[in-house]
């Protein structure tokens, strides 16, 4: 998958995906839990306000993870 290989030119990524098990299996170490398949980063469901500020907390919380590693015996960071 394109995330492992990016991570193995030596740059930092956030898989976002709501199949977090996958994207564990195939070694992405850091991995952020989205709302769906089809809006890994939005709701459709919330008011357009609330669904701008989701969006915006789900970019922060992805920025965030790219300064964290996994700790020692750790294969991956996985975020709600």
């Amino acid at each position: 998958m394109i995330t492992k290989e990016i991570q193995r030119a030596g740059f930092p990524v956030v898989q976002v995906t709501n199949l977090t098990k996958i994207a564990e299996g195939i070694g992405a170490n850091r991995i952020l839990k989205g709302n769906s398949v089809l809006h890994v980063f939005g709701d459709p469901a919330l008011p357009a306000a609330s669904e701008q500020s989701y969006r915006e907390k789900r970019v922060e919380k992805a920025l965030h993870m790219l300064e964290l590693m996994p700790e020692d015996g750790q294969r991956a960071l996985i975020e709600e």
